[in-house]
Parts: C-alpha cells; structure tokens; sequence
C-alpha cells in the first residue's frame, strides 16, 4: 500500500506536466479516479441542472461508486501514464 500511494503522489504530480492537455472527457475521468481514490464514494449532492460543470464531475466520480481506493489509485497512475 505504501508503495502505490507513492507511485499515486508521483502520478498527481505527473498529471500538471502533461505535455498535452487532455480532452473534456479524460479530464472527468481524471478528476473522478482522484477524488474516489482520496476520498471515497461519492456522498455529496447532486448540483442542480444549472450547474452545468458541477454536475459534469459529480456524475463522472459517482460513476466509480463502489471502486476501492486502491483500484481507483491504479487505474488513475495508469491513465496518467499513458498521456505522458
């Protein structure tokens, strides 16, 4: 465990070196593996219709209800890994 949250810091500090910016879609999914692999199944509301971006990634990272914080760790240093 320690050596994948090691290998999961690099990739958070790999992730602002891109040397391309990832499209809209990727960025989500960025987004959502970060947040289920910090903090965990998502408990916050839903934002309302108007909240365009809000509900973007409230709807990406409650798409990975259920993964484990260490799956969602791997797949996020895998994801970073194949931009790079």
């Amino acid at each position: 465990m320690p050596d994948l949250k090691k290998k999961f810091e690099a990739a958070v500090a790999n992730s602002k070196n891109l040397t391309e910016r990832p499209d809209n879609a990727t960025l989500l999914k960025i987004y959502a593996l970060y947040k289920q692999a910090s903090v965990g199944d998502n408990a916050d509301k839903k934002p309302g219709f108007t909240d365009m971006v809000g509900r973007a990634k409230w709807d990406a990272w409650n798409g990975f209800k259920g993964t484990s914080s260490q799956d969602a760790m791997q797949q996020y240093i895998d994801l970073i890994e194949s931009l790079s």
